[in-house]
């Protein structure tokens, strides 16, 4: 009889060496979780982050608190996202910049998107429309290609940065319809659009978030959606597909990611709970108020995406030729 108790004591304490992982997975929340944000506070992406966690913290039981880290063209955040412990108590955003376009944009990048990051799912996506100033004499896209290609290098055309998603995809548009644009770069989309509306630029590709209220006040002329079909905010406005440039999309896209390692139940977790706050008719309806659409994915799905983008615009960077300085 000992010796049978003393067997069955090494049997259980056999099972409970094996479950560690499983055991931690099922204590785990047992406090607030960071979220790092690539931007400042009071943007669209920092708005988004702010409402995807307090979705998520009150269905996992713990604070999301919120942690703004912008600059050097999002590669700040990525590198405090990937230095971080692989516990399950830090996450953040990451967008196209950070892990599609920041390897081939940089000659120093301090992270590596494929070995550093364990991705947990798509969040949302900011399409791009091209806008121009009313006084533009082009109703549509096929008028401002001609207008563009009658006046080789004359139009200009703003974007918030050099390197971004909105640069590259006037990159594209260029090398796509056969025309010559003067790229003009601000800091962000307020000035840019405060100089096309003032006339010093003629046209925009620009998030629909920060566009539509100007649209909407007839400040700015739509063009054409960078998407593969409308957006539900601009019903009237062709995709450049149906406006005579087929193959053409150009968008921001956002995800959450964790530093590499993390628990794959863990992320399962995570991801779980994000798509069923995305899936939520609140936060639905918040994100069509700011011309933002929900992008939920799977952790296998956002991963295959985030590699099918770096070498899709890591093309357009090198026939480019831009190479710039973090």
């Amino acid at each position: 009889m000992n010796r049978r108790q003393h067997l069955l004591q090494l049997a259980s304490l056999a099972a409970l060496a094996n479950l560690p992982r499983s055991a931690s997975a099922q204590a785990w929340p047992k406090e607030p979780i960071k979220w790092i944000v690539p931007f400042p506070a009071g943007g669209g992406t920092d708005v988004v982050a702010r409402m995807l966690a307090g979705a998520m913290g009150t269905a996992l039981g713990q604070t999301i608190v919120i942690e703004n880290k912008p600059g050097a063209g999002t590669m700040i955040a990525g590198d405090a996202l990937a230095r971080s412990p692989a516990d399950g108590y830090t996450v953040g955003t990451v967008d196209v910049s950070t892990v599609a376009l920041a390897p081939s944009l940089y000659a120093k990048v301090p992270y590596k998107p494929e070995k550093d990051f364990a991705y947990i799912g798509g969040t949302t996506v900011f399409p791009f429309v091209l806008v121009v100033n009313p006084a533009v004499p082009a109703k549509n896209l096929r008028e401002l290609l001609a207008l563009a290609k009658a006046k080789p290098g004359e139009l200009k055309y703003a974007t918030p940065g050099a390197g971004g998603p909105n640069h590259l995809g006037m990159e594209l548009l260029q090398r796509t319809a056969g025309i010559k644009l003067l790229h003009v770069p601000y800091r962000g989309d307020a000035p840019a659009l405060q100089d096309l509306m003032g006339g010093q630029v003629d046209m925009y590709l620009v998030n629909t978030a920060a566009s539509l209220p100007h649209i909407r006040s007839g400040k700015l002329r739509p063009i054409a959606l960078a998407m593969a079909k409308r957006s539900a905010v601009l019903p009237d406005v062709p995709s450049f597909a149906e406006a005579g440039v087929p193959n053409f999309e150009a968008y921001a896209w956002q995800g959450l990611a964790a530093p590499a390692g993390m628990p794959p139940d863990v992320v399962r977790r995570l991801n779980a709970e994000l798509n069923k706050a995305l899936a939520s008719d609140e936060v639905k309806k918040k994100l069509a108020e700011m011309g933002v659409e929900p992008s939920p994915t799977s952790p296998e799905q956002f991963t295959q995406h985030v590699r099918a983008q770096a070498a899709h615009w890591g093309g357009v960077i090198r026939a480019a030729g831009i190479q710039l300085e973090s």
